[in-house]
């Protein structure tokens, strides 16, 4: 026993010497302007893996503005191998994770550079002023993670992203289209107004059978049908959540209702995971606030630089009552988004289409080396960029939509011929 607590002390003092001793590579990270806080992770995936700080502007090139440090992985596999620089939409803690990899990672090799957003976790500015917070402003901060880190990895980069993140990795190219040598933007919306419209005609008429659509509305009215036995176990399930609302909860609980109808597309639930509708109330009310729960609507909101951003620049979806508003205490959702996700004092923030229009302006007169891919039955698509690029006439950016995918949709899982088609262009671009 004695021998094999010798071992182990020395197994773990070879681990933490390890973990201590310097690489080239990690010199090279910390002789880089404005990189600080560099800390080794564990990868069995990469051959090396850092977290760290780079000083980021608070407000684009105005350093008066003050600055901050944004937090980003670099995930090392080969110096010479292509670079993926990840726009992460939100919070990257999952980068943490030691089996941490992405598809395009695994596919070509790459490496990766992992970006948190800006607001986001631990990329908060001091102090927290969100006139900042701008789409503008979180591409510069891109732009300035790919000059920097360009002076260490040499080789073809690549920009890729899922939902916000596939958001920002459109936008980064509409913006700084030389930055990268390719893009992949994975079911990225691109939306007109605050409530854009095309999401509630799309869960109306597209979203999954017309079987399940059926269901998913009488699932929806038996919830509210139901609402005078249901509502206290309501109160209950938030009380023992410790959520609070902006709204009555009764209208709150509308809100679920009708936000179950999209959760239940975007992620791919089956019409026959929802319990009998003729059964007891707990298993449907159990089956509700998994696929739809109201931690989405409460406060305070881990989202909530994200719905700033929906207000003033990125947009979203809207609600429809028809076929509900015979049981629900909300009459007209109009304006939804800054009555509950916003806290008062941010309110006042209104929507600026400018960098709708540029993005829409630059993709249909340009031709990027881009791919872009959605899922047939999320309903994000509705406002996604497949509903109206043509690219029959362009060399390059292509569009693919994965039949019956929902919001998780990738490559690997694409049909053929289209994945051969997508590899093969990324294979040419990325030579």
């Amino acid at each position: 026993m004695k021998r094999l607590l010798f071992i182990t002390q020395l197994l773990l003092l070879t681990i933490v010497m390890v973990a201590q001793t310097e690489t080239d590579f990690s010199k090279l990270l910390k002789s880089l302007d404005g990189i600080s806080d560099v800390r080794t992770l564990e990868s069995p995936v990469f051959k090396e893996k850092y977290v760290m700080k780079i000083r980021q502007n608070v407000d684009g090139d105005n350093a008066d503005k003050g600055t901050f440090g944004q937090r980003i992985f670099v995930c090392l596999r080969d110096i010479n191998a292509p670079t993926v620089i990840v726009t992460e939409g939100y919070s990257a803690s999952y980068g943490m994770f030691p089996r941490y990899d992405i598809e395009l990672g695994r596919l070509f090799g790459a490496n990766i550079v992992l970006c948190e957003y800006r607001y986001f976790d631990q990329s908060v500015p001091e102090p927290c002023n969100w006139d900042y917070m701008t789409v503008a402003n979180s591409l510069r901060d891109l732009h300035h993670v790919r000059q920097t880190l360009g002076q260490i990895f040499k080789g073809k980069w690549i920009s890729t992203g899922s939902s916000k993140g596939g958001q920002t990795t459109m936008f980064y190219r509409a913006y700084y289209p030389d930055d990268v040598d390719a893009s992949v933007s994975y079911v990225a919306p691109l939306n007109r107004a605050v409530e854009d419209g095309r999401h509630e005609k799309f869960l109306a008429k597209k979203a999954g059978t017309a079987e399940d659509r059926a269901i998913v509305l009488k699932a929806q009215q038996e919830m509210l049908k139901r609402r005078d036995t249901m509502i206290p176990l309501f109160k209950a399930y938030c009380t023992s959540h410790n959520y609070q609302f902006y709204l009555p909860i009764e209208e709150i609980y509308d809100y679920v209702v009708m936000e179950y109808a999209f959760a239940h597309f975007q992620y791919g639930t089956k019409a026959s995971e929802i319990p009998s509708l003729t059964g007891p109330d707990e298993p449907l009310f159990d089956h509700f606030m998994r696929v739809s729960s109201p931690d989405y609507f409460a406060y305070p909101n881990k989202y909530l630089p994200f719905d700033v951003q929906a207000v003033r620049e990125l947009g979203y979806y809207g609600y429809s009552l028809k076929g509900l508003k015979k049981w629900t205490k909300v009459k007209n959702t109009k304006g939804y988004l800054r009555k509950i996700m916003l806290t008062p004092e941010l309110r006042h923030y209104q929507f600026d289409p400018t960098l709708y229009k540029h993005t829409v302006k630059f993709l249909k007169k340009e031709d990027p080396t881009m791919i872009f891919i959605y899922g047939e039955a999320d309903p994000w698509s509705a406002s996604g960029v497949c509903t109206w690029l043509d690219c029959r006439k362009k060399a390059n950016m292509r569009v693919y939509v994965q039949p019956g995918g929902d919001h998780g949709s990738d490559i690997t899982n694409m049909p053929e011929p289209d994945k051969s088609d997508i590899m093969d262009r990324l294979n040419k671009w990325l030579k």
